[in-house]
This record gives C-alpha cells, structure tokens and sequence, in this order.
C-alpha cells in the first residue's frame, strides 16, 4: 500500500499538485506505478489563498484591526471600487500608527496602508513568485487576473507547499527504488 498525505484542510486545492506526476493503479495486483514525473514546478495558482480578506479603503484602522484579529490574519487586501488599491499588515499599524501614536478610531486606512504592493498572475512559476518575494523582501503577493484580486499567496503557504513537495518527492524516490 502506498499513501500519500498532505494538510487538506490547510491545502484545499493540493490535488492539483498530483498534475505534476502521472500513475495508475493497478488494482488486480494491488500496485501504484508511476509512469512520468513532470520537471517543473507549480504555479501559484495551484498554492494560492483564494477566500482573501478584504477591507474597504475608506474605513477606519480601528475597523481593520478588528477585522485583523477576527479573521486571525496577518494582512487584510484594501479595496476601492472592488479593485485593490493597497495592503495594511500588522507592521503597518507598528510603523505607522502605534509608532506615531496615533489613535486607530481617528485614522483612515488609506493613510496608513501600503499602496506599492506587489502581485503577480495566477500563471506565475512558484520559482518567479520566490524570486519576487526575495527580491524586495516582502512576506506576501497579491494574485491578480485581469487586474481583479483572485488570490493571495504568504511565505507561510510556501512553506508548507515546499515542505509538502519534498515530502511526496521522497516518497516518490523511495517508491522508484523498491
């Protein structure tokens, strides 16, 4: 018998990652044959968030932080006529607010939010999307298509994708020796 486990609940869409190797089953012998193992990578549409929490540009930075430890997340994507216009993480309020101290009720997100955020398209090769990341040392990208926000991607889901790819590739690599 061979199994292969991934975190379902925290990778929903981990069955696209069974796309980048091809097998059968032989069920009268009871045997898992691998036929081909695809050389690339994924795409971040394969690993990306796809329920993103979003917060309108207009609101308070009280409204944001409540949002923030509601939802239990580490950055909430603004908008403005369903369109992103910026990104406000937990250092944000640090830097921008705490750091001033200035009050949250009195501040309008748009004023403390990052409005230079990056992103890249669902089609982009996981090794682009690291290299982005890499290159101006940021923690998140925001997935557009077509310039609407579809998804979001942390260094905390690339993580665990790459953890979860070595651990199927070792399990693949022990299956090829037996």
């Amino acid at each position: 018998t061979v199994t292969i486990t991934a975190r379902k609940n925290y990778y929903p869409d981990f069955h696209n990652y069974v796309n980048y190797f091809t097998y059968k089953i032989d069920t009268h012998n009871h045997v898992f044959i691998l036929e081909n193992i695809k050389p690339n990578m994924a795409q971040i549409r394969d690993i990306m968030e796809k329920n993103v929490i979003t917060i309108e540009h207009n609101k308070t930075a009280l409204d944001a932080a409540r949002l923030i430890s509601e939802k239990d997340v580490s950055f909430l994507v603004i908008m403005k006529d369903n369109s992103p216009v910026g990104v406000l993480s937990e250092s944000d309020f640090v830097k921008r607010l705490a750091a001033n101290d200035k009050k949250a009720s009195d501040v309008i997100i748009s004023e403390i939010m990052s409005s230079k955020f990056r992103w890249v398209e669902p089609e982009t090769e996981l090794e682009d999307a690291i290299q982005k990341m890499l290159n101006n040392n940021i923690r998140r990208l925001v997935i557009l298509d077509d310039g609407k926000l579809v998804g979001v991607i942390t260094q905390t889901d690339l993580t665990g994708f790459l953890r979860d790819k070595l651990l199927v590739d070792k399990t693949i690599q022990n299956i090829q020796k037996n």
